[in-house]
C-alpha cells in the first residue's frame, strides 16, 4: 500500500507540472498583460514597456515559468523601486488589479466554498445512498416507483432553476431562512449552518439524484452475488446482510463518482455562489474573468487541479480500505 501511495503522489507530482506549464502558457497567449491594466488606457508602448521591465514580465518565458515555481516554495518579489511587491510563499502570482498576493484572495475565499461544498456533500450522498439503498430492498413496489420519479425529477433540473425556486419560496414569499450569507464557523456555528442551509439544500437535492440512481443499480448487482447469498445461509440478519455485505461492496463506484465531484466542486461552485451571492473561490474566478485578472484565473486553475488530482488519492486509497478485494490484489 505504501509503494501504491508512493507512485501514486509521483504521479500526481508531474501532472500538476505539467498543468502548471499549460497554464503559465494560457496566461502569456492572451493579449492583455498586468503592466496594461495597471499603466491604464493611456499609456505609450515605451511607458508599458518601462512598467513591464520594473515588474519582470519582460524577461524570457522559461525564466519566468522558473521563477513562478520558485516563488511557490520560497515566495519572490516583483518589481523595483515603487512597483516592489512583495510575494510570500506560496506565492501564487500578485494581482495588481486587487494590490495584493494572489493567496491572500484565496485564503479569503477558499473556506467558503469549502463550506458550500463539503456540507452539501454530506448531504447529497446521506440522502442518494439512502433513497437507494431503500429503493433497491423495495424494488417494485410504490415506495420504489416514488423514489425513481424524485431522482428523475433531481437530475432534470439544474442549479440556477431549482436555487432560485427555493430562494423565492424559503426567504422572500415565506421567510423560513434568511437570505444566504457566510458567517466563518469558529466565530458562530449556528449563524454558519443557518447562512448555508439553502445551498446545502439545492447541491443537496440536485446531486443526490445521481447517487440514489447509481447505489440502486449497485446494490440491485450486489445483492444477487454469491458472497451475499452466503451470508444469509450463515444465518447472518437482514441488516447485517445488507449493510456490512451488500452496501459496503455497492458503494465503491460511488467513492469514486464523489470523489471526483467533489475535488471538482472545490474548485469552485461558481452557479451556486453568484445565485446566493456568496463571495466564494467561483465567484473569484468569475469576477477574475470579467475583469482579465489573469493571475487569479491561472491559480485558481491550478488550485483546481490539486483538489482533483488529490480527489484522485484519496479515492483509490479508500478503495482498499472499503473493497479487501483490492487489498487481495
Amino acid at each position: 500500500m505504501l509503494r501504491f501511495v508512493v507512485r501514486r503522489l509521483l504521479v500526481a507530482a508531474v501532472t500538476l507540472a505539467v498543468i502548471s506549464l499549460v497554464t503559465f502558457g494560457l496566461f502569456f497567449a492572451v493579449p492583455s498583460s498586468p503592466a496594461k491594466v495597471m499603466c491604464g488606457k493611456n499609456c505609450t508602448a515605451a511607458d508599458i514597456a518601462q512598467v513591464e521591465r520594473r515588474l519582470g514580465i519582460d524577461q524570457p518565458l522559461p525564466r519566468q515559468y522558473t521563477e513562478f515555481v520558485k516563488g511557490v516554495f520560497v515566495g519572490r518579489t516583483y518589481g523595483e523601486g515603487d512597483f516592489r511587491q512583495d510575494c510570500p510563499a506560496p506565492c501564487l502570482g500578485y494581482s495588481f488589479r486587487n494590490n495584493q498576493p494572489v493567496t491572500r484572495i484565496i485564503v479569503q475565499r477558499a473556506p467558503v466554498t469549502f463550506s458550500i461544498v463539503l456540507g452539501g456533500a454530506v448531504l447529497w450522498l446521506t440522502l442518494g445512498i439512502s433513497l437507494g439503498m431503500v429503493s433497491a430492498l423495495r424494488r417494485g413496489t410504490a415506495l420504489d416507483r416514488a423514489a425513481i420519479g424524485v431522482t428523475l425529477a433531481g437530475a432534470s433540473m439544474q442549479v440556477y432553476f431549482f436555487g432560485l425556486i427555493l430562494l423565492y419560496l424559503l426567504v422572500y414569499a415565506t421567510g423560513l431562512l434568511p437570505f444566504p450569507s457566510y458567517t466563518p464557523l469558529t466565530e458562530n456555528p449556528a449563524r454558519w449552518a443557518v447562512g448555508l442551509l439553502l445551498p446545502w439544500m439545492t447541491l443537496g437535492f440536485l446531486n443526490s439524484a445521481l447517487y440514489a440512481r447509481l447505489a440502486r443499480a449497485q446494490m440491485l448487482e450486489t445483492l444477487s452475488e454469491d458472497f451475499v447469498r452466503t451470508a444469509r445461509a450463515k444465518g447472518l440478519s437482514a441488516r447485517q446482510v445488507h449493510t456490512r455485505h451488500a452496501l459496503r461492496a455497492a458503494v465503491t463506484p460511488i467513492v469514486t463518482i464523489a470523489g471526483l465531484d467533489i475535488g471538482t466542486s472545490l474548485g469552485g461552485t461558481f452557479i451556486t455562489e453568484t445565485i446566493f451571492g456568496l463571495q466564494g473561490l467561483g465567484k473569484a474566478t468569475v469576477e477574475a474573468v470579467q475583469f482579465l485578472n489573469l493571475p487569479v484565473v491561472m491559480a485558481t486553475v491550478l488550485l483546481a487541479a490539486v483538489f482533483i488530482v488529490v480527489a484522485n488519492i484519496v479515492v483509490d486509497v479508500l478503495y482498499a480500505v472499503i473493497d479487501p478485494r483490492v487489498r487481495l490484489s
